[in-house]
């Protein structure tokens, strides 16, 4: 008992340290990515709503993509790919000096595209359980086209694809710990030299385990909790 605690510890002679600085990274990841996931998930609804074809179109094939390929090819393609793609325009132009994508900014650029594709279905289909005469009745006060939309009906589809989002974002959490491929210090990395270097894989996996299930705990939590906010008003009536 004295040799696992000794291992929990912080400072030179354990690894909590390093396991506390794996959780700060992953929680951080998760929070960077969800704003970019929401908002190019609602742009991608918008999309998918627009009468205009090619934006149909695009909105469909970039959902497609994202939804069909593994998570994990995703996070390779961004990490790699875009790598190689700005050193072959920076030799194109002339230069010569090496660039390297910042591991943490290609994790958050990955999951955000995952997210977002997936997003945009929920808000898409949030999009219809609000009545059309929402929008009539925003035209008929003389709102534009803007204030009704974030006035009237963003309210309302937040509340309706609520659920599906939170479910999303339980769904981040857990596959932040992809970018341990990548070389990003995040949990599951930091425990998986930890298991290497003390030959306790048992332990420092169980932990990371704990600590995944209790953030999945306070997630839901506060998930639940902001549920019975955006009800509100349906529970006063």
């Amino acid at each position: 008992m004295n040799e696992t605690l000794t291992l929990l510890s912080f400072g030179d002679a354990g690894w909590g340290d390093e396991i506390a600085r794996g959780v700060l990274i992953t929680v951080t990841l998760a929070l960077a990515t969800l704003p970019f996931g929401l908002l190019l998930g609602f742009i991608l609804a918008l999309a998918k709503r627009s009468t205009e074809p090619s934006l149909r179109m695009a909105a469909n094939v970039y959902t497609t993509i994202f939804r069909g390929l593994p998570e994990l090819l995703t996070l390779f393609l961004v990490y790699y790919g875009v790598q190689i793609g700005l050193q072959k325009l920076i030799q194109l132009a002339g230069f010569e000096f090496h660039i390297e994508v910042n591991s943490f900014v290609a994790g958050m650029v990955a999951l955000a595209c995952v997210f977002s594709a997936y997003a945009s279905e929920a808000f898409l289909s949030a999009f219809s359980g609000i009545p059309k005469g929402q929008y009539e009745g925003g035209y008929a006060l003389g709102l534009p086209r803007g204030k009704t939309m974030r006035l009237i009906i963003l309210p309302q589809l937040i509340r309706l694809a609520l659920p599906a989002l939170g479910n999303l974002w339980l769904i981040l959490l857990k596959e932040t710990s992809l970018v341990s491929v990548i070389g990003l210090a995040d949990l599951i990395r930091q425990a998986g030299i930890a298991a290497r270097v003390t030959k306790e894989p048992f332990l420092f996996f169980g932990i990371a385990c704990g600590i995944y299930l209790i953030l999945a705990i306070i997630s839901s939590v506060g998930i639940e909790r902001v549920e019975r906010w955006s009800k509100r008003g349906e529970v006063a009536r």
